[in-house]
């Protein structure tokens, strides 16, 4: 708990940024991006880790202590990437994630990944990542770089992204997420729009699906989306870091999600261990929207409960939990 907000943080990884993990230059390029991040958005006063102390292979334990021991989290998303095309083991290991949940089964809940372009073998694999492992939901990466070039799929793909969806639905999964926007590495910038959302909001109404990084930097976009179907989200992944470094830009970010979606359809992620979780969740239980923008733009102003909305409640309850039935037995754990 921070303050009286339940904190339900929706991805971490345990990266394996080892070099030979890397698939040459395109990887390492991939890594280099994500250090970028860290070194850019850490605000002064917090450590900046050298790149050396960064680029490594990431424990369960490593995260857990950052995310858990160093940071007001009661919850945690331990959320894959299956970037096998760029990272030999897909750079956050579906395996270390189940690691990582599985030593906080009550806290941490495992999100299952899956490379669709693989057709039956991930169909396969989500199987086993739901019947043996739990998973709760899906998070997926539509920008490929298969066969040492860019290789997109889209999420309204028929043939690539339906199969996995009615997957999803059979296994009793009904929550997925995507990356959109944050180009990495070699991937295209047009393959990371969020163009494709409707035609998977559409014919899928029975799934909530979850827009990472609130689709930066096609957000006007994401927001025509977001009030347009009910079953969309998006994941402040990535874009909560503004907040110290630029906090006139998050403003503006968390404003116009307010005015067009409100404050149900918002998320958050610390993306831990690319920023460490404390310093970005002290300054948004602090922050406001500066009166100019809510007087220019009609912002609505960030209120106590839309902070507690954002920072547990909506995640909570996208994972089918009761708010208060979990922030009572977690929150009273967490005090003693």
């Amino acid at each position: 708990m921070i303050g009286d907000a339940f904190v339900f943080d929706g991805v971490a990884h345990p990266f394996n940024f080892t070099q030979k993990n890397a698939y040459g230059q395109p990887g390492q390029m991939f890594a280099q991006h994500l250090y970028a991040f860290h070194a850019t958005l850490t605000p002064e006063g917090e450590r900046v880790m050298p790149a050396d102390d960064f680029l490594r292979e990431w424990t369960p334990a490593d995260v857990r202590q950052m995310v858990y021991d160093e940071s007001d989290t009661d919850m945690l998303v331990a959320m894959p990437l299956p970037l096998t095309d760029l990272f030999r083991d897909g750079l956050s290991p579906w395996e270390t994630c189940t690691e990582l949940a599985a030593r906080d089964p009550d806290r941490t809940v495992f999100w299952g990944s899956v490379n669709p372009l693989e057709g039956r073998r991930a169909i396969d694999l989500m199987e086993r990542q739901v019947g043996e492992f739990g998973a709760k939901a899906f998070k997926f990466y539509n920008v490929r770089y298969d066969y040492g070039a860019p290789f997109p799929w889209r999420m309204d793909d028929p043939q690539v992204a339906f199969p996995v969806f009615e997957k999803a639905q059979e296994l009793g999964v009904n929550l997925i997420g995507v990356h959109k926007g944050i180009p990495l590495g070699p991937q295209p910038v047009e393959a990371t729009q969020t163009w494709d959302m409707d035609g998977a909001a559409a014919n899928f109404p029975d799934i909530n699906f979850v827009i990472f990084h609130v689709g930066m930097p096609f957000l006007d976009e994401t927001c025509w989306q977001l009030i347009r179907f009910p079953n969309l989200y998006a994941s402040l992944a990535a874009t909560i870091n503004f907040v110290v470094r630029a906090p006139r830009l998050f403003a503006e970010i968390l404003g116009k999600l307010l005015f067009w979606c409100g404050e149900d359809k918002i998320v958050y992620g610390s993306e831990a261990p690319i920023f460490h979780p404390q310093w970005a969740l002290r300054a948004f239980m602090d922050f406001s929207i500066p009166q100019d923008l809510c007087d220019g733009y009609g912002y609505p102003q960030l209120t106590d409960q839309a902070k507690r909305k954002i920072l547990g409640e909506n995640l909570l309850r996208l994972h089918g939990m009761d708010v208060e039935a979990t922030t009572a037995r977690l929150g009273r754990a967490q005090a003693h």
